[in-house]
């Protein structure tokens, strides 16, 4: 399979640079894999589209303000994403330029809206796949993630073309969220809850039972290689709860609940932690879900739409095939639905199934 195989032509006004007004009135494309079908619905009606004794799996974890505004040493401009940190201290980090910014390299931390020194980011090494080893300085100590969240950015996808501002600072995050977590990008289906609705599904019997990925560039690196066989994900850490791990053992086991995954991470997670017998409490994964994958544990997804040729719709492709993937898309272009992280969702019903349409 040939990355060119996942294109699909997007107009760049449906890419949602905003979030919608309220969080649960995006739209909903409902699309039943067996079926065959597509609808339109919006997204406070999952009450009505969720079976009552459904199981749902969000992520909850937490997205740092891991983008960090850098001023280099000669005065030229650059930038750092924190990908998770290290038990000594420093993090690993995406940076640019990247031939400014070799082992020995320092940078000030800046505020980029009066240009004030916040902290010193100085690299120690380079990692594979040219990241860096960074510690995060200021008085002459290191930095954690806390206080790292105090002079960072959020870190919103390159898509976006506004920094990080006040409305993102809310809208960004799940309402759901653990004050956990190292996540580099919001688990985007997540984003769509709000306690209301969250009510709303306990109200009618489902259950809700976080599982946490921490979101990394396993999510979102894009593809480079020809054929997707080629693509390496980064990895990615997981956590599964104690009471999530109760509630899921019996579904997990074949007792007829119905599971429903908010997210591609959460679905992930459970398909990385889950061998069909026992289910990991913790770990990293580097899975990737593409055609002729058959799912071992959700019936159904929620998601939001995703960038072409990018492993997350090669996931979609994966439960629905390629071609009726691409057709659900084309119906989502043609009724202007809005695209990607702030945009509108997908409702996947009936997922868990041998997938044969592979092209």
């Amino acid at each position: 399979m040939n990355r060119s195989d996942f294109h699909f032509d997007l107009p760049e006004e449906l890419i949602a640079q905003h979030p919608a007004a309220e969080r649960d009135g995006a739209r909903l494309l409902v699309v039943d894999a067996e079926a065959r079908s597509l609808s339109h619905r919006v997204i406070r009606d999952l009450p009505e589209l969720v079976a009552a004794n459904s199981l749902i799996v969000p992520n909850d974890v937490k997205v740092r303000h891991a983008r960090l505004i850098l001023r280099r040493a000669g005065g030229g401009a650059g930038e750092a994403l924190l990908l998770r940190a290290f038990g000594d201290g420093a993090f690993e980090a995406m940076v640019r330029p990247g031939a400014r910014l070799k082992p020995g390299a320092t940078a000030m931390i800046v505020d980029p809206a009066n240009g004030a020194e916040l902290a010193r980011l100085s690299i120690e090494e380079t990692l594979d796949e040219g990241l860096r080893k960074v510690r995060i300085l200021r008085d002459g100590r290191d930095l954690d993630w806390d206080a790292v969240d105090q002079i960072g950015r959020l870190p919103l996808p390159p898509y976006i073309t506004h920094l990080a501002g006040e409305t993102d600072e809310t809208r960004y995050q799940t309402a759901f969220h653990a004050n956990e977590g190292e996540a580099v990008a919001a688990p985007t289906a997540g984003l769509h809850f709000t306690p209301e609705l969250i009510t709303a599904l306990k109200t009618k019997g489902c259950g809700w039972s976080p599982v946490r990925l921490h979101v990394g560039l396993g999510t979102f690196r894009p593809m480079t290689a020809d054929d997707i066989e080629d693509h390496a994900m980064h990895e990615e850490r997981f956590e599964i709860p104690d009471a999530t791990a109760a509630a899921l053992l019996p579904v997990l086991q074949g007792r007829g609940r119905p599971l429903m995954c908010v997210g591609t991470t959460s679905l992930r997670t459970l398909e990385a932690a889950w061998d069909g017998k026992e289910l990991k409490r913790s770990g990293s994964t580097r899975i990737f879900i593409k055609p002729g994958y058959t799912l071992r544990t959700a019936d159904h997804l929620l998601t939001n739409f995703h960038l072409p040729e990018s492993t997350l719709f090669v996931l979609v492709c994966a439960l629905l095939g390629t071609e009726f993937a691409k057709a659900a898309y084309a119906d989502a272009v043609r009724e202007r639905y809005r695209f990607f992280s702030y945009g509108d969702a997908m409702l996947i019903l009936n997922a868990r199934r041998p997938a044969t349409n592979i092209r």
